[in-house]
């Protein structure tokens, strides 16, 4: 009896020995290889969804976009006829005036000089320049002031500041039908100069708010909203378009109390950008500004900014 005590006893202590190892080596493993797998398995999901994306940016080709392509192949097209129809005229000119100078004008008129334009000897480095100058001043920048709000000069968007994106189910990536991921551009889109259809920050209904960390202290003196013209418009309006919108600065840093510095109106009909004078001036300068838009050209789900700019004196040169 004494003998098979001490072997049930030998024989609970080694099982308690097995069973308190196991344990042990059950917690390792689970606080070491499987992390391993979960990460193993995360990144590769991670990088078969990368790929995933990149393959429907890269095939999935809406037809809003090759009309778009179409529209803008037409708007050069009319911009390059449009500088051969003034190069033509300027040379016209030049021969007009160099008969004048000569003392034998011509009355047979605009359509004689014309003809014989080709008899005029305009050099072809002259030509070369005076083209050259057209393609300039049609890319030079309208505004001709220094923008603040410009990001790629240090300007962002503070995010918890401003109004939510409008998100759009056409914006989704769909996979097998099933939508997993929105591509609606970023509110710091408005910040940047593409300004080309489509290339916008929405919010929904037609009121809405967006804080501006500026690139530097400055003491703004005026604002320049941009928009696409009808011409260029997929939907051929522009009813998502702001309307009504005001300025505020903000003194101390981005928070705390805002001050008015103007109210004003977008008008779609005109140039598609418009500079504002700011009505209320302030001696002090600050780093940041609330574009508030108060109301929409009618489109009852989104109002769609493209860029706002904001221009002044800059603190240290004051």
């Amino acid at each position: 009896l004494t003998q098979s005590l001490w072997k049930i006893t030998l024989s609970i202590i080694f099982l308690s020995t097995f069973l308190l190892i196991g344990h042990r080596n059950h917690q390792w493993l689970k606080e070491t290889a499987m992390p391993q797998k979960y990460e193993q398995l995360y990144a590769m999901f991670a990088e078969y969804g990368t790929r995933l994306y990149h393959y429907q940016a890269r095939f999935r080709k809406p037809r809003e976009q090759l009309e778009l392509l179409k529209k803008e192949s037409q708007t050069l097209e009319n911009n390059f006829r449009e500088i051969l129809v003034l190069t033509e005229q300027i040379a016209t000119l030049k021969a007009l005036l160099r008969d004048m100078q000569d003392g034998t004008p011509r009355d047979s008129g605009l359509r004689d000089v014309t003809r014989d334009q080709d008899n005029a000897e305009v050099p072809d480095e002259e030509m070369f320049q005076l083209v050259h100058y057209v393609l300039k001043r049609l890319r030079e920048d309208q505004v001709q002031m220094a923008d603040y709000a410009l990001k790629s000069a240090g300007a962002s968007i503070v995010e918890s500041e401003t109004s939510e994106s409008y998100i759009n189910n056409k914006t989704k990536l769909y996979w097998h039908g099933i939508g997993f991921l929105n591509h609606e551009m970023p509110p710091d889109i408005i910040l940047q100069p593409d300004v080309h259809p489509g290339k916008c920050w929405a919010f929904p209904g037609s009121q809405g708010h967006i804080l501006i960390r500026l690139a530097r202290k400055i003491i703004p003196m005026s604002v320049t909203m941009e928009h696409i013209s009808e011409k260029v418009s997929p939907s051929g309006n522009i009813s998502s378009a702001p309307k009504e919108f005001s300025v505020h600065g903000l003194m101390k840093r981005c928070e705390g109390e805002e001050v008015f510095l103007g109210r004003f109106i977008y008008n779609k009909t005109e140039a598609t950008v418009q500079t504002f004078d700011l009505q209320h001036e302030i001696s002090e300068s600050l780093l940041c500004v609330r574009l508030k838009i108060l109301s929409n050209w009618g489109h009852p789900q989104y109002t769609c900014l493209y860029r706002f700019r904001v221009h002044g004196i800059p603190s240290d040169h004051t």
